[in-house]
């Protein structure tokens, strides 16, 4: 009888121990999102977003994308973050861990947003190899300074760094095109406004793209090669709303690169496609077109321009309710399970 009145003691006990003897109490597939993909051009294809930085919210953005890009056009897409490792919770402020990096082994293309990260070379090595293997890139926003080492400067990615000298602004001006330069608009005052660059109106990645503001300022360029085509300049407003009209003076004349495509040969000495645009927030992609324009830049990344339709299909799968940007201004205690389809 005493037996019977403690064994069920026991796996309470259990659950309070396994934390402390087998580390975190989460699985590994809790730590990101993946979404099967099925009918729909994109069918068979394979898309990794990864999502971290702490101001402009991507881990809200990039699961809304992935939707987007499951359930509109069949892409199959897994999201990473940065977890903490303690909770399995996600936490932009964590610069040093994204699980799950070993899905670009086998992605098709690669979405980035992140900001500042130092990873583990063991997780570092897997964005490296992905880039260097010459498949295609859609960078967004921070993505221009996606990587900075101070922790471990002996790394053998430590070039990668945004602000590298051996390998001249790192993986944001050698690969997307650009390195952090600054805020070119003020920084919560001056929204963007999209503006088609001449010669471009008719690149597919502009395919249906009539209307393209957001919140977030345009950021300076002035390391962007001659090779690079540029589809979109950002006007700079006056203000916070899609209403306001463009500053005048210098700010816009002429106005800064927002968007553009380029290529990077990696050492396996094929040429990838990347599209960058330093817009990204998670309150930019309320705008349809910013989201058009990205679903028409993994099609084109893929070689399948052929295949955006006049009006890329964008509605946002769910309920989508971005945080405005801002240092700690995300949410707390969200698991990568919470972006799940139901």
């Amino acid at each position: 009888m005493r037996v019977n009145r403690l064994l069920p003691a026991v796996p309470a006990l259990c659950a309070v121990l396994l934390p402390f003897l087998h580390g975190p109490a989460f699985s590994s597939e809790q730590q990101w999102v993946a979404y099967s993909g099925g009918d729909g051009p994109g069918a068979g294809r394979k898309v990794v977003l990864i999502a971290g930085d702490e101001e402009y919210r991507s881990e809200e953005a990039l699961p809304m994308l992935g939707k987007v890009l499951s359930v509109r056009h069949g892409f199959e897409c897994v999201v990473l973050f940065s977890i903490n490792a303690e909770t399995g919770a996600i936490d932009p402020e964590e610069q040093t861990n994204i699980p799950g990096l070993e899905a670009l082994a086998d992605a098709d293309l690669m979405v980035i947003a992140t900001r500042f990260r130092e990873l583990p070379d063991e997780q570092m090595k897997h964005i490296v190899d992905y880039v260097e293997s010459g498949r295609p890139i859609v960078g967004l926003r921070t993505a221009t300074h996606a990587f900075s080492y101070q922790r471990n400067p002996d790394s053998p990615y430590a070039h990668w760094s945004f602000r590298s000298e051996s390998w001249p602004g790192g993986f944001g001006q050698q690969v997307l095109g650009e390195t952090w330069i600054n805020h070119h608009g003020r920084h919560g005052r001056e929204s963007t406004r999209g503006v088609a660059a001449p010669g471009a109106a008719g690149h597919p990645i502009l395919r249906g793209v009539t209307d393209v503001w957001g919140p977030t300022d345009v950021y300076g360029v002035e390391n962007l090669d001659d090779d690079a085509e540029v589809l979109l300049h950002g006007a700079v407003l006056a203000g916070m709303t899609p209403n306001d009209p463009p500053v005048e003076g210098a700010k816009n004349d002429p106005m800064e690169p927002l968007a553009w495509t380029r290529s990077y040969t990696g050492s396996g000495g094929k040429a990838s496609r990347v599209f960058t645009t330093t817009m990204g927030s998670s309150t930019d992609f309320e705008s349809e077109g910013l989201r058009r324009l990205i679903v028409n830049a993994v099609y084109w990344g893929l070689g399948m321009e052929d295949r955006i339709p006049e009006q890329s299909d964008v509605r946002i799968v769910g309920e989508y309710q971005p945080t405005d940007f801002g240092f700690g201004s995300q949410a707390v205690g969200v698991m990568p399970s919470d972006h799940a389809l139901p």
